[in-house]
């Protein structure tokens, strides 16, 4: 019985010595899933820009710092205006603009104008978002490479 037990524990000793506990961590999975997190993102980022496509003038100005996302008011060459990325009405501008202002008149508000936007309807947008109170405006154009 004592040879019986002795195999016990020697084949039980053999057990543990091939199965030795790795030490190290495997990263190739978390390396291959932060690729194509990369990826994903890379792709995802140009889509995330404004959501109406306009044909902007062309300037040598700077971009200006922005601490909070401002609102968007949008004239296409035909004369549409959107309120961020919402058709809206020439009538319904100003009352939409006083509905938003519970956060405040000192947000800023971009105003995008097509370079084919007739000078007159822009002009009447800006008075009208003046008369809504805001005093923050600032025309957004794209920038030219030097």
């Amino acid at each position: 019985m004592a040879a019986g037990l002795g195999m016990r524990r020697g084949g039980s000793r053999r057990g543990r010595r091939g199965r030795r506990l790795m030490g190290e961590i495997n990263v190739t999975p978390f390396v291959d899933v932060m690729l194509v997190l990369l990826i994903i993102f890379m792709v995802a980022a140009p889509l995330l820009t404004v959501g109406v496509p306009v044909d902007l003038p062309k300037t040598e100005a700077k971009s200006l710092p922005s601490e909070q996302e401002p609102l968007t008011v949008t004239i296409l060459a035909n004369g549409q205006v959107y309120l961020q990325n919402e058709v809206v009405a020439y009538d319904q501008l100003l009352p939409r603009l006083t509905a938003l202002a519970g956060e405040g008149y000192d947000r800023r508000i971009f105003i995008r104008a097509a370079e084919k936007a007739p000078y007159g309807i822009v002009m009447q947008v800006m008075a009208r978002v003046n008369s809504a109170g805001y005093r923050n405006l600032g025309l957004v154009t794209e920038t030219v490479d030097q």
